[in-house]
């Protein structure tokens, strides 16, 4: 289980919600609704490890408040297999399927697409370094 767990904040919670699930591939953990039926709060788990955290921006007063657009990054061993899933739903596609390396090193092979409301999601093999110089 992640210890660290991303915020994303949706004018469509209930869009973002489906999008999340039924295309990029999140289990849902826990969706919590207010009386409207709006998505106050869920916690999507990531089939590899992690969780991420949904929210709406009509919920105001907390410490999220005003929060837009974000980034996060997605370790899979299937990139091509979410990218079919993000060119099925017409998601769009910053970038297809390729191999790359990232600053933080080692040979990676990602793809980059926007969300619902445009939070930049990339996918891709590199798990990370196991030491780090600073």
């Amino acid at each position: 289980m992640s210890s660290v767990w991303p915020v994303l904040h949706y004018d469509d919670t209930e869009g973002a919600l489906r999008f999340l699930v039924d295309v990029v591939g999140f289990a849902e953990s826990v969706v919590v609704r207010d009386d409207d039926g709006d998505v106050v709060h869920a916690e999507l788990a990531w089939p590899g490890g992690g969780t991420v955290l949904l929210g709406g921006t009509k919920h105001v007063g907390g410490v999220h408040d005003g929060l837009r657009t974000g980034a996060l990054y997605l370790v899979t061993d299937d990139v091509d297999a979410v990218y079919e899933r993000l060119a099925a739903a017409s998601a769009e596609v910053v970038a297809a399927p390729h191999e790359t390396s990232f600053a933080a090193g080692g040979p990676t092979y990602a793809c980059s697409a926007r969300d619902t409301e445009g939070n930049l999601l990339t996918f891709a093999t590199y798990r990370g370094g196991t030491s780090a110089t600073i």
